[in-house]
């Protein structure tokens, strides 16, 4: 998937923000993008990144919620308040 600032990043999915985010950085990497896009696309990929690691976390909460419960036993599902 190419960068397409159009698209907001808080409603991708992990899969299609971290394409998006290596993309940008193989972009970046291969050194001919002119400063002014590779400014742009750099803040890009810094929304991408906190998109990904926001992600993460909360399915990380989630395995959390789902394997624990008081005793440390599983203890089945419930939903994840995630704000």
């Amino acid at each position: 998937m190419a960068e397409n600032p159009q698209v907001d990043v808080s409603r991708l999915t992990f899969e299609r923000a971290i394409e998006e985010l290596e993309s940008i950085v193989k972009r970046l990497e291969d050194g001919k993008v002119p400063l002014e896009e590779s400014v742009t696309i750099y803040e890009r990929g810094e929304a991408l990144k906190r998109r990904c690691e926001d992600l993460l976390r909360q399915a990380e909460a989630r395995v959390d919620k789902i394997t624990t419960d008081a005793n440390g036993q599983a203890a089945g599902t419930a939903p994840l308040d995630v704000q």
